[in-house]
């Protein structure tokens, strides 16, 4: 990936806001733009077309969903644009409707607790402007942890794989992290695709209504 990618960048917490410049220029972003609410980045992204947003989801003026809705307002603009979300608390609602927008693909949701560890925050960021997904690790975890799990049909390894798929994982990632070879990973994938009963398509969008079909299941079904 070229270095130097341009990011607006919205936050409305001061203090926050400007250590995510500093930390986001020295990982060689520039940051065309740092705003503090959801009219702002509209008017920001809109005007810089940048490489990617990054945006925080509870904005002014109404500081509830602002930042998701100017992200996803965004997308439907530019179907393509890269589009990375923070959030405090874990709301599966919030990734699944994320991953509704655009063409479904170059989007991430992490907790505020991640920018913490820099090097994988960093590579989300990257990993998402490349053209991947990236759902936050604990967002995973508590899917998995739901009463009457919706996708019993998966075996304890498929649902393993799935959980990582939805990390952003390439099949490579997911090997070396099981301990299996990569050719075992692209099996699981087959079987989670076909478990599933996703239609065939490109293998990439398949792999994106996995996870949204993981993501929008409900625990009372």
């Amino acid at each position: 990936m070229p270095s130097l990618t341009r990011v607006v960048l919205a936050e409305d917490e001061v203090l926050l806001r400007e250590g995510l410049v500093a930390l986001l220029t020295r990982f060689d972003f520039t940051v065309c733009a740092a705003v503090g609410s959801a009219p702002d980045l509209l008017d920001a992204a809109r005007e810089h077309e940048p490489d990617l947003v990054l945006t925080d989801i509870r904005m002014p003026p109404g500081r509830r969903d602002d930042g998701l809705r100017a992200a996803v307002a965004l997308r439907a603009e530019r179907p393509h644009l890269p589009v990375v979300v923070l959030s405090q608390y874990v709301q599966t609602g919030y990734a699944a409707a994320l991953l509704d927008s655009g063409d479904g693909q170059r989007v991430g949701y992490l907790l505020k607790d991640r920018v913490a560890e820099v090097t994988e925050f960093v590579d989300t960021l990257r990993r998402v402007t490349a053209g991947g997904t990236a759902i936050d690790p604990d967002v995973v975890r508590q899917l998995l942890h739901r009463p009457r799990d919706p996708l019993a049909a998966l075996s304890a390894r498929e649902r393993e794989v799935l959980a990582l798929l939805a990390e952003g994982r390439s099949n490579a990632s997911i090997a070396l992290r099981l301990h299996v070879t990569e050719a075992a990973v692209g099996k699981h994938v087959g079987n989670i695709l076909s478990k599933l009963d996703l239609p065939p398509s490109d293998d990439t969008n398949r792999r994106v209504l996995a996870v949204l079909t993981y993501l929008r299941a409900d625990p009372a079904s």
